[in-house]
């Protein structure tokens, strides 16, 4: 990635941004030497790898090789999965975490995807150690950002704490994850089509704050991952660098703005709802991206076919001339999902039932304090009804 062009873009832009939060970072073949030698010259002890069974064996064996011809003493922490398989960034997996942290700590390390690095971030943020990124699938866009999505008794919050301060992604590492976490990483990518729509709507029609250069980032994120769909889908050097390095703008522009509007919608509501679901019925997780996927396919579709012809229920002749534009624009909901397929994604990934979808496009709205469409449309049709039953009373 160009770092010294992303600078260079942010200092000329007007936007009051956060500061750029990462010192490095390095996606290409041998980043994992490059990762020891950063390490090495952060601390030579103190070092607190965190991984879990499969990303100890896909980085994390060969990173504590390269660690120890650089002289490093670094120790080991494995997260273990509850009974469905599914490691869970809660808090049973924080506070085992926690208890590797001394006072002689000085680094933490995540090797993993999303889920690891949320774990990490957390601890990172509450005992103020600086963590560094070791991504081991182009899975999710929070690899470099500040939000730590943490379930909290059964429910989920996401905790605005810190990045890493340099991350190290080994494309010949990346080629080798699963393709479902591959192609959930796309997934994540296409949620920005209505992360963007509901960002640019609440800017709009409730003055929240917007910063043109995070959204022509993340935009620009977007269109690569979409113009390379085909390398990605195959898996190629060239098609994994480039999702990765997109999920990674994705995160720097949320960690820029200092929220997650850029990239979390209402798609991502609904993914949420699905989740806590899961987790409710002690059900095994999907994938974040996956669901994803499939959420924004939902709410592109439910945006064109509800709520474009109820628009003037509940906005006025201006705000709805400028929301059916934008709604408009978005793309056919079959485009979407020929395109997900085309990365590797199918619905087999996401067997969400038809009555939690619905469940969810009522009621996930309330998950975040921030105005989406499907926000909009849903307490603005209610204020309606309630207002036209009044009359009819009176």
């Amino acid at each position: 990635m160009n770092i010294s062009a992303l600078k260079a873009r942010i200092r000329a832009s007007k936007d009051d941004l956060y500061p750029l939060p990462l010192e490095q970072i390095v996606v290409a073949e041998g980043a994992l030497r490059e990762a020891a030698a950063f390490i090495a010259k952060q601390a030579e002890s103190g070092v607190v790898l965190v991984a879990d069974s499969h990303t100890y064996k896909a980085a994390g064996s060969d990173l504590h090789d390269h660690l120890c011809q650089k002289g490093v003493k670094a120790d080991w922490h494995l997260l273990e999965p509850n009974s469905n398989g599914d490691i869970i960034a809660d808090e049973a997996s924080l506070i085992s975490v926690m208890l590797k942290v001394e006072q002689s700590t000085k680094l933490l390390v995540a090797v993993g995807a999303g889920t690891i690095h949320d774990i990490v971030r957390f601890v990172s943020g509450k005992t103020n150690k600086p963590f560094v990124s070791i991504p081991t699938a182009p899975s999710v866009d929070g690899f470099t950002s500040l939000g730590a999505p943490i379930v909290v008794q059964g429910s989920k919050k996401t905790y605005q704490l810190v990045a890493p301060i340099a991350l190290f992604a080994d494309t010949v590492v990346l080629q080798h994850a699963p393709p479902a976490l591959i192609a959930a990483g796309f997934g994540d990518m296409v949620g920005k089509y209505t992360s963007l729509f509901d960002w640019k709507i609440g800017s709009l029609l409730k003055s929240e704050a917007y910063s043109d250069l995070v959204a022509d980032l993340t935009e620009e994120a977007l269109s690569a991952c979409v113009d390379k769909v085909a390398d990605i889908g195959k898996r190629t050097s060239a098609g994994v660098q480039v999702l990765m390095e997109s999920l990674l703008t994705s995160g720097l522009a949320m960690a820029l703005f200092g929220y997650s509007h850029p990239a979390s919608g209402a798609e991502h509501h609904l993914s949420h709802y699905w989740e806590m679901e899961a987790l409710r019925l002690g059900k095994k997780q999907l994938l974040h991206g996956a669901k994803v996927g499939l959420s924004t396919q939902i709410i592109n579709r439910f945006y064109k076919n509800t709520v474009l012809p109820d628009v003037h229920r509940f906005l006025g002749d201006d705000e709805a001339k400028q929301v059916i534009a934008l709604v408009e624009a978005l793309p056919d909901p079959d485009d979407v999902k020929a395109l997900l397929e085309q990365a590797g994604w199918n619905e087999a990934l996401v067997p969400i039932a038809p009555e939690l979808v619905e469940e969810s496009l009522q009621h996930a709205y309330l998950l975040r304090d921030r105005y989406t469409l499907l926000r909009l449309y849903r307490e603005g049709t209610t204020m309606k009804k309630e207002g036209e039953t009044h009359v009819g009373r009176s």
